[in-house]
């Protein structure tokens, strides 16, 4: 049997995506072993991103600086807005590099079943920054799943009339496919193609 203290660890790393209680627990077991060159700083660079770094308040991706690195490039392409439900499709967009506008974070998708309707997402925001007149293009990354369609016709209904044009990745990206997942030339190949959204 292992200590509470262990034990509450393991449970707090099992709630993270893509690990398990087992895994929870063999993370928890090589930490330990190799504490001096793994806790340790573990410890603090948790505690130092903890602390510092914070939602942008013009995209929502995370950053130490506010505005973010992306929205404070001046060699990105203002005209061209990308819509994400989440920081980590940002990050996914960026290890491709074939994307050199801005970015839009939606904090999710629309789903009735989950009780995730339009005010518990970022649209007003994402039609204000379209109204300041800048924006030319908006590309809506989402997933080709129920919810991310869903999302994408109620978008392009919130977006209508405001002068712009719609676009989403080409549906080479495969159905149920979300963007963290997957390879970097698929990513950058769907960018390519992206056609009018309808």
């Amino acid at each position: 049997m292992s200590s509470l203290e262990i034990e509450r660890l393991v449970a707090l790393l099992a709630k993270l995506p893509g690990l398990g209680p087992r895994s929870a627990r063999r993370a928890v077991l090589h930490i330990l072993r190799k504490r001096e060159v793994l806790g340790d700083p573990l410890l603090r660079s948790l505690d130092e991103v903890l602390t510092a770094v914070r939602p942008c308040s013009v995209c929502g991706n995370y950053d130490t600086s506010d505005p973010c690195e992306i929205c404070a490039d001046p060699r990105r392409d203002d005209a061209v807005l990308c819509v994400v439900p989440d920081v980590a499709d940002i990050w996914a967009l960026e290890r491709t590099a074939a994307f050199r506008g801005r970015y839009h974070v939606l904090g999710g998708l629309l789903s009735p079943l989950d009780g995730i309707g339009p005010e518990e997402l970022d649209f007003p925001r994402l039609a204000k920054r379209i109204r300041g007149g800048r924006v030319k293009e908006v590309i809506l990354a989402l997933p080709a799943t129920v919810d991310g369609q869903t999302t994408a016709h109620y978008a392009a209904d919130r977006l209508a009339g405001l002068g712009v044009r719609l676009t989403a990745p080409a549906h080479g990206l495969p159905v149920g496919g979300e963007l963290e997942f997957l390879d970097d030339g698929t990513i950058a190949a769907a960018l390519r193609a992206r056609r009018s959204v309808e």
